[in-house]
């Protein structure tokens, strides 16, 4: 079960911070972030694949899902 991070209605940088402290305290685990902003999406994205991670975008009813996991 992914750990979930209810990031909508945040702007920039702190998506990629609450991200950022999520995977620093489980590396290991799968990480779900919910977002509602496209810049969010792309900035979580590049940090996550510069940490090696892997990224699945989900879009709905504009509102995104990032799934990350190793």
């Amino acid at each position: 079960m992914p750990k979930i991070i209810d990031a909508r209605g945040r702007s920039c940088p702190e998506p990629v911070i609450m991200t950022k402290n999520a995977i620093d305290s489980s590396p290991n685990e799968p990480i779900q972030v919910l977002v509602d902003a496209h810049v969010a999406v792309e900035n979580i994205t590049r940090f996550a694949k510069g940490k090696g991670y892997k990224v699945n975008i989900e879009e709905k009813a504009g509102e995104y899902t990032l799934n990350i996991r190793k």
